[in-house]
């Protein structure tokens, strides 16, 4: 084990947890503060300290391999206020202890703040090549997860000590789930790739939650453990190197973050727990049942609760601070309120939540890259763009309704196959902080739906793969051709077209085929290369990030213009299925050139007549 849990951050030291106030004698401000933080903390080659906060608890051992799991007077931790603690020596740094807390001689976790726990029902199943020399589980000793410690200083040399950033306008983010990416599910695997992804030309990987989750099979959104990374993708010092080759070359990295909810493996549920499994009145951290009417998950966080809120920053900073996380993807942002409802309305108490958190994360990097699943009010993901938070912009239904063929039908009072919602000048904010994509890990694959379901006439089939891949390619020219931040699923420029699933019983949550073989087909490798193009245009044309803009994306003939000091671009394409001619309004007269055909052309008025092909689409460039 090479790494140590001194979280280097607030804790709930300075603060009494709001709806559990503490006894004038046990208020924390009131009393001398623990020289150690909550966690685990080094102190020599031989010596560890442990803390845990754990209000209305009257007894915690520490019991491990280094005691014979017994209980015992010599490892009976000190009360202090809401708090428990101990030092123990006399271990070796070459070795690492497996051991736990016994509450109230009834309640065996881990540290809630451990770097790296041992699980007895899923440690077993993780192969050597991935984790090599797991401890195993103290099986006939002890039940329920463990931590593993150690004495032994982290050793890993950073290549890159401080990587910037840049400007997040800028940012073309490829989102990744570990398990589904390489055959080797792993993240030596996922580092194998970045020559691939550094020839793609994105500057960001948004790695799906890593973090432990509970068992090894998983998207990672039912996380136990903040501070450990999952061992079912490959030790601490595997996911060390990879951050490092990623700011080597050129990418950030940013975590999927799940703070809305945990589940029951987590120390923090098992610690204030019902007999049904629910969050005790007690607990510090969680409410009792989520107020969110239509979405819940597992155990709900109290995000009004100052102890949450601790830990919450415990958690963000710990990621930037011990592994040079960039930033961060929060899941659910919309269920970080205590109140009432679906959490679609605006939410002032949410936005002052929101903001704090956003607040503490800047204080330990300046530059992180923070990113909202939010999917709420407009005027309420508005307001967090003004406070530079990006904001997730799903595109995916709409995108499909006109890659299948399908759009300008009417859908209720609107048409289907209208992205306007990608532009965030279109929703009526002021900073470019919308992050527009047409596929992520939640939705259905563009192709998949191509294939099943486009839209066929006179001979012209959207269901066959190289017309739905020429489909998606004009869907990629419009979307990298709107201002702001992107994001691209994994193998989404490769045309994915294995069926995501629509529940558990449908397999969604099911390992999914590595397809880099998609490669080799001339059909795919053209889409691919289109992506390619469009990134490294945005990363070297300015135009793609002006202000000065107008879409028309509405219909099944879309078109986008853009306008700077030296350069005006012209993005079309059609989605419908038979030939279309429209008036585009070009600006400036003269002579253009089309930038995948080279084709030039010649305009003697401000607008210009443009027939398209069913699927065509067209990039021209003021010369």
């Amino acid at each position: 084990m090479k790494h140590f849990f001194s979280i280097l951050l607030i804790s709930c030291l300075f603060f009494a947890c709001e709806g559990h106030p503490a006894n004038p004698s046990d208020d924390p401000a009131k009393q001398e503060a623990l020289p150690y933080r909550d966690g685990i903390t080094r102190i020599s080659g031989d010596s560890l300290a442990f803390v845990l906060f754990a209000p209305q608890k009257q007894s915690v051992y520490l019991i491990g391999d280094f005691n014979n799991w017994s209980v015992s007077e010599d490892y009976e931790m000190h009360k202090k206020g809401d708090r428990f603690w101990i030092k123990i020596g006399n271990l070796d740094e070459n070795k690492e202890y497996i051991c736990q807390y016994l509450i109230d001689n009834s309640i065996r976790i881990a540290d809630p703040y451990a770097g790296k726990i041992s699980d007895p029902w899923n440690d077993k199943e993780i192969s050597p090549g991935i984790y090599p020399n797991l401890l195993p589980y103290p099986i006939n000793q002890t039940s329920e997860i463990a931590m593993v410690v150690s004495t032994q200083p982290d050793n890993y040399a950073w290549k890159i000590q401080n990587y910037t950033v840049g400007n997040t306008q800028n940012l073309l983010i490829y989102e990744i789930l570990i398990r589904d990416f390489t055959e080797q599910r792993s993240i030596k695997g996922v580092q194998s790739k970045l020559p691939y992804l550094k020839e793609l030309g994105v500057n960001a990987i948004e790695l799906m939650p890593f973090n432990e989750f509970e068992a090894n099979d998983s998207w990672g959104y039912n996380p136990s453990f903040y501070f450990a990374t999952d061992k079912a993708y490959g030790t601490s010092a595997d996911y060390k190197e990879f951050i490092d080759a990623c700011h080597e070359n050129g990418m950030a990295v940013i975590m999927d973050m799940v703070l809305n909810h945990s589940y029951g493996q987590s120390p923090l549920v098992r610690m204030y727990q019902k007999a049904d499994g629910n969050p005790s009145a007690d607990n510090p951290w969680y409410n009792v049942s989520s107020p969110n009417t239509s979405y819940s998950w597992g155990y709900d966080f109290n995000h009004e609760s100052a102890c949450t809120q601790a830990f919450v920053d415990s958690v963000c900073a710990y990621w930037i601070t011990e592994y040079k996380i960039d930033g961060y993807r929060f899941d659910f942002t919309k269920g970080f309120t205590n109140t009432p409802g679906d959490g679609q309305a605006f939410d002032r108490s949410r936005i002052r939540i929101l903001e704090r958190m956003t607040d503490e994360i800047r204080k330990r990097k300046k530059d992180a890259i923070i990113i909202f699943e939010h999917l709420a009010d407009n005027s309420e993901e508005k307001e967090l763009a003004d406070y530079g938070i990006l904001l997730w912009g799903n595109l995916n239904y709409n995108m499909n309704e006109a890659t299948m063929g399908w759009g300008e039908e009417t859908n209720g009072a609107s048409k289907k196959g209208d992205i306007s919602h990608a532009s965030y000048k279109q929703r009526g904010w002021t900073k470019p902080n919308l992050v527009a994509y047409m596929e992520s890990h939640d939705e259905e694959r563009l192709m998949y739906k191509n294939e099943q379901w486009g839209k066929e006439l006179n001979g012209y089939n959207v269901k066959q793969i190289p017309v739905g891949l020429q489909r998606t390619a004009a869907a990629a020219v419009m979307l990298f051709s709107i201002p702001g931040p992107k994001m691209i699923w994994q193998f989404g420029e490769l045309g994915y077209d294995y069926k995501l699933g629509s529940s558990m019983e449908d397999g969604r949550l099911d390992k999914k085929p590595v397809r880099w073989d998609y490669l080799d087909d001339s059909n795919r490798k053209a889409l691919h290369d289109v992506f390619a193009q469009m990134i490294a245009l945005r990363k070297n044309k300015p135009v793609f990030s002006t202000p000065d803009y107008t879409v028309d994306l509405t219909g099944n003939f879309k078109s986008i213009v853009l306008n700077s000091t030296n350069e005006t671009a012209v993005a079309v394409a059609n989605f419908d299925v038979v030939p279309v001619t429209r008036e585009v309004n070009f600006g400036p007269v003269g002579r253009w050139k089309e930038y995948f055909t080279k084709q030039e052309m010649t305009t003697t008025a401000v607008s210009e007549s443009i027939t398209l092909n069913p699927g065509e689409y067209r990039l021209y460039f003021k010369e």
